[in-house]
Parts: structure tokens; sequence; C-alpha cells
């Protein structure tokens, strides 16, 4: 029997994330990447941020979005899609449908940031909300997409979509060259697992790093036992990662790419989010500053000098709820 990382089971190579980055050329912003001489003297390390928070509807989502709706044929393109989302991939997909001309229904959990459903509606979609507590959001998905004939897009656990996601990490290393290490949020496990194919082919020897929140640990805990672990509704403020579990298409791919996986507090992450905010002047959402809050920690020991990616994922936060978890010490 084979085990997932057995090259059986990789269903997405680089030559996957090269064509997706030629399909989102003119299409996907080339998002910035910034330094900061505060954040080198932190750390000691030379440290940079790619910007996915400036990202087309405000997080790294629209690429593998974008990448998995051009792929499809005339016909799914008439009947239209469903994808299932906290927020940002459902902005996303509903934003790369108004560009590409293809009906849009989102199946979004009630509790969603309202800035998101907002977002959302204002590209278009149709919504259908679900209470999480009692609903199994894939099963609604898959009863709706069968009734309507919709093709599903999921989240994460695609080959387009994880391909696309890993444009953001080609583009980071083709502007800067060799990295030693890139920091990456998890949920599961797109973006971590287009990201780490990336540096694998274009900075060998670059350490790529997951960082999840410590209430929705279940890719961290996948990733040390090579057993693939579950994690139902975590109560964390990072929304993007309350995924239940890496997908069938991202197991393999983080278990033969990534280097180490850590968890932060949500504590931690709001302190890493303020700086960046207060510090930096960039607007970060919890699920975004991830990666950041795992270096900002010292969750893996960084060597002086080190070249050091962090990819910023997004920045659709509601500004509103971000009072509350001051307000509570989050």
């Amino acid at each position: 029997m084979s085990s997932p990382a057995d090259d059986s089971n990789i269903r997405v190579t680089y030559a996957d994330v090269a064509a997706a980055a030629e399909r989102l050329a003119g299409r996907a912003r080339r998002t910035p990447v910034l330094a900061s001489r505060h954040v080198d003297q932190r750390t000691g390390a030379q440290v940079f941020f790619k910007c996915e928070n400036f990202q087309r509807a405000g997080a790294f989502k629209f690429r593998g979005a974008f990448n998995a709706l051009s792929r499809l044929d005339e016909d799914a393109r008439r009947r239209g899609v469903l994808a299932y989302s906290s927020g940002n991939h459902a902005q996303a997909v509903a934003l790369a449908g108004q560009l590409l001309g293809v009906p849009v229904l989102i199946v979004m959990p009630q509790d969603a940031p309202r800035v998101k459903v907002e977002a959302t509606r204002g590209y278009g979609a149709q919504i259908v909300l679900y209470d999480k507590h009692i609903t199994v959001r894939e099963e609604l998905s898959e009863q709706i997409a069968r009734e309507r004939g919709l093709i599903i897009i999921p989240p994460y656990d695609h080959p387009d979509i994880v391909a696309g996601q890993g444009t953001a990490a080609k583009e980071l290393i083709d502007e800067l060259g060799q990295l030693d290490y890139l920091f990456v949020c998890v949920g599961g496990g797109g973006l971590i697992s287009g990201c780490a194919i990336a540096a694998d082919a274009l900075s060998p020897g670059c350490q790529v790093i997951g960082v999840e929140p410590e209430a929705g640990d279940d890719a961290t805990r996948s990733f040390h036992t090579k057993t693939l672990q579950t994690c139902h509704n975590p109560d964390t403020i990072a929304d993007g990662a309350r995924t239940p579990y890496l997908g069938k298409v991202t197991f393999p791919l983080v278990l033969r790419y990534v280097h180490d996986m850590v968890t932060v507090s949500d504590a931690q992450l709001v302190a890493a989010m303020l700086f960046l905010w207060e510090r930096m002047k960039v607007v970060v959402e919890p699920t975004g500053a991830l990666g950041a809050a795992g270096l900002f920690e010292g969750k893996i020991r960084v060597p002086p000098g080190a070249r050091v990616g962090v990819i910023l994922s997004g920045g659709n936060v509601d500004v509103r709820e971000m009072c509350g978890w001051l307000n509570r010490g989050a």
C-alpha cells in the first residue's frame, strides 16, 4: 500500500505552477514585497514579506480560483460553479467568475466575517448560508451541486487551486533570488503546497515552514505523525485556518515538500497583526499573519543573516471584530 508521500500520490508539479503563472499574467496582481529594518533587527535575519493582502479580492485565493475557473470547458462555464468558504475563497471564486462570465454560488457559514460576505455579494455571487454547528458544508455543497448541475471548486484540495497558489512563492523567488526559509500560513494546505513546490524548484535548500493556530493544529499533527489528523470547528480568530483536515491532494504534497510545521496562539497572532499594522502600516487579517507570528515568536530558530520569506496571505479583516478581539485580550 502506498504512503501519503509516495510519488504516485503527487498530483501537482512545478510545471503546473509555471503554467498557472502564464494564465494569471495580466489577471492577478504581482503583489509587492516589503522589508522592515526593525523586523530585521528583531529577528536577526533579512526578512521579506510577500503582501498577498494587496492581491485582487484581498488575498492569495484569487490565484487558485482564477486558475481553476479558467481551465473549465465551455459547458461547465455555462452551467456555473459552486464553492464553499468562510470568506477569501468565496470572494476569489466570485471575482474570477465575474471576470470569466461564469455564474457562481457560494456556501458560507452564518458566522462568516460580515466584510467577506458583503464583498462576495458585491462580486455578483449568489450566497447560501448554513449553520456550521449542525451542517457539514461539503455534504450541503454536494447536494446543491447535484440539484443544479454545478461544478464544485473546493477551497484547497484541487490540483489547479494548488498550482495557482504556488505562483505567490514563484513571484517572490523570481524577484529576490534564493531564500533560506519561507514561512507560510496553513489551513487546508493549498497555499503551502503550491509555495513549497515552487520553492523546491526555484530555491533548492529553502526550508518551508507551515504555521497554524494552536486551536486548529490538525495539519501540524498530521505532518509530525505522517497520519491524517482532524480538527472540527476549531475556536480560533484565524477563520481561514478553521479547516478540519488536509486534503487528498494537499496532504501528500505537504509531507513531500514542507520541512516543518509549528503553531501559534491567538494572542501571539493578534500581537503579530498589531505589529504589522502599527510598524509596517500593512493591514493583515488573522490567518494572513500566521507566518509572521511563527517567525516573530521564534518557533523555528533562524540563523543570523538568513534570507527569510513570509507570505502575508490576506487582508480581509473586519475592523469591528478586531476591536472585539483586542477588548477580550485574545
